[in-house]
């Protein structure tokens, strides 16, 4: 599989819906991972991402104009231990509880399917970075309905235990701008990681689409020493 351009990537789709990058930084000591939301109506755009402890969630710009919250208000990263996890829905609980509970990622993952928003039926996308005696690895999954039939769930996991310096995987909910949206397809994407936190967060906001982009979370985890430097933007905080 070739590296693709991020950049590139986003620029060319201008509702890929919501997203997940981790990886491996050039410099080989840091941990990645970034997560960003789109939306098309008012209730999807009206959304912020504020800090929850040691990770995220979303809340309503404006309380007054919060129409629907089930889908959109949720925790996309929770921190447990050695365990960052980064999901585009509530399953982050499930994740976190199962991993607490003694089961593995996927386990976790099996009590649930992709969103009940026919017809669309959002994939469920999921992360989590493993960091221990310094060493990382990451696995990742999606949750999506059989080529758009809710009758069956197909579920994939990719596990990745021995990154490579410099590289990552993308994976976002939609494969398209359509009616109705269709879903991710295959692997993963493999996409270049940079060292400067600053500098891919700015490459992120800036190539997703303008009028459809929300929020945007980036973290870099130091592998050897557990720190973080976290950077969060929202379209509705200037």
């Amino acid at each position: 599989m070739e590296i693709r351009n991020l950049a590139q990537e986003l620029a060319a789709n201008p509702y890929p819906g919501r997203g997940i990058v981790i990886g491996l930084s050039p410099d080989g000591k840091k941990a990645i991972a970034a997560y960003f939301i789109m939306g098309r109506s008012e209730n999807s755009r009206n959304r912020v991402f504020v800090e929850e402890g040691e990770g995220i969630r979303t809340e309503a710009y404006d309380p007054s104009k919060m129409e629907d919250p089930s889908l959109i208000i949720y925790a996309p990263v929770r921190v447990l231990g050695q365990y960052t996890i980064v999901t585009n829905g509530d399953q982050t609980d499930t994740i976190y509880d199962g991993i607490a509970a003694g089961k593995t990622f996927e386990q976790s993952l099996r009590t649930r399917q992709f969103e009940p928003d026919g017809p669309n039926y959002t994939p469920r996308i999921s992360g989590i970075l493993d960091i221990h005696d310094n060493t990382f690895g990451y696995a990742m999954s999606i949750l999506k309905s059989a080529n758009g039939n809710p009758d069956a769930c197909d579920r994939y996991t990719y596990a990745y235990d021995a990154p490579l310096t410099g590289e990552g995987r993308f994976i976002h909910t939609y494969r398209e701008n359509a009616n109705p949206l269709p879903g991710f397809e295959g692997e993963p994407k493999r996409v270049a990681m940079m060292d400067d936190i600053d500098a891919f967060t700015d490459l992120l906001w800036t190539n997703l689409n303008e009028e459809n982009k929300i929020s945007l979370f980036v973290r870099c985890i130091d592998i050897a020493t557990g720190t973080c430097q976290t950077r969060i933007l929202n379209k509705n905080i200037k």
